[in-house]
């Protein structure tokens, strides 16, 4: 039975004339809420407009509410004389410090992270799937640890920032990586290694509550769910319909892994930190690193070895040829970054970048 999963995305809110970032969120997300409900939302930084789908169990009922919910939200920004951009990464504005949301929970988290939040600019995607308990979802969390890199280059799309080009194919990442609990998770023995770790963050004073628990893949603080929050912000329904498939499909091969008994592997931390910096730096078109091995390889070879490991579970949920053939689609048109780049080729204007970005409200 296929398990049921959904997605959270983030957009930018920017002006339609002068393409810049502009604080509006607040009010495009109470006009969306006449739509989406509370599945319109807010976040720290006021540039940024969340929206999240309901549970689902089938993909294509999943790219419906994605697509749905990102004309919702389109048509929530054009009546407030704005619009929103899917991009990892703001292309132009004034960022530092970053207008901060209303609200005690966002005063709390700037009182703790001080200049972290003054920089917290960036767009993602999460896919959360269900799970039957915490000690099941700790132990795919340890399998999906080897494929977070291959991920991470299929999902940039974040090269600039604030004016100019990073040289990172997923700035968001590089940005990402200074916060005390954040990036590739550690390997735990059980739920209880889990929680013992995190109450030792916790009493240290390193996270404020367990919602800032950033590693890429957590337990979620609210749903009985695994939630894997590495992407960008996908640059199309499309893309974002055929990333979470995929995620599913490796959450699915780690739960027959484990049913099999298998132990995970456990790469290196210093090993997963240099391939996740390898593919934010070039993409799939960088050379990486298999981490379970220690060799060289390229990200085209390692998203191959990635779909022909979910394989039998992408089959199993009725998922193969849609996620195969946007699997093909990454490798030969483009990431999303690759996608920014070539906008801003034609005419060496980063305002087209933004343009071919925005949400559109059908």
């Amino acid at each position: 039975m296929p398990l049921r999963f959904g997605i959270e995305e983030e957009y930018f809110v920017v002006d339609p004339v002068s393409r810049e970032v502009v604080p509006r969120a607040a009010a495009v997300v109470r006009r969306a809420s006449a739509a989406l409900g509370e599945r319109a939302s807010t976040e720290l930084v006021d540039f940024l407009a969340e929206a999240k789908t309901a549970p689902c169990d089938d993909l294509g009922k999943l790219g419906e509410q994605v697509r749905a919910m990102r004309a919702a939200m389109a048509a929530a920004a054009a009546a407030e004389g704005v619009r929103l951009a899917a991009t990892g990464t703001p292309v132009l504005g004034e960022l530092i410090p970053a207008p901060i949301s209303a609200g005690a929970r966002y005063a709390e988290s700037r009182a703790t992270y001080r200049g972290l939040d003054d920089e917290q600019c960036i767009c993602s995607c999460h896919v959360h799937v269900e799970m039957p308990d915490r000690e099941r979802a700790i132990q795919i969390s340890n399998h999906l640890r080897p494929w977070l890199p291959t991920l991470l280059a299929l999902a940039a799309n974040s090269p600039y920032w604030a004016g100019r080009d990073t040289g990172h194919d997923c700035w968001r990442v590089m940005t990402w990586a200074r916060w005390p609990v954040a990036g590739p998770p550690p390997y735990f023995e059980s739920c209880a290694h889990y929680e013992d770790v995190v109450a030792t963050l916790l009493g240290c004073g390193a996270l404020m509550d367990t919602g800032t628990i950033f590693w890429d893949v957590r337990l979620s603080a609210r749903l009985p769910t695994l939630e894997i929050r590495l992407g960008d912000v996908a640059p199309t329904a499309a893309d974002a319909t055929v990333f979470a498939a995929l995620i599913r499909a490796l959450v699915q091969a780690a739960s027959a892994a484990v049913d099999a008994g298998e132990r995970a592997p456990d790469p290196p931390q210093e090993l997963l930190r240099a391939a996740y910096w390898l593919a934010a730096r070039d993409g799939l078109a960088g050379k990486g690193m298999d981490v379970r091995t220690g060799r060289p390889a390229g990200f085209r070879e390692l998203a191959g070895d990635l779909l022909a490991h979910v394989l039998p579970a992408l089959r199993d949920a009725g998922d193969l040829t849609v996620v195969t053939r946007g699997v093909h689609r990454l490798l030969t048109g483009g990431t999303g970054a690759e996608r920014q780049r070539g906008a801003y080729r034609r005419r060496g204007r980063l305002t087209d970048v933004v343009d071919a970005a925005i949400l559109r409200d059908r």
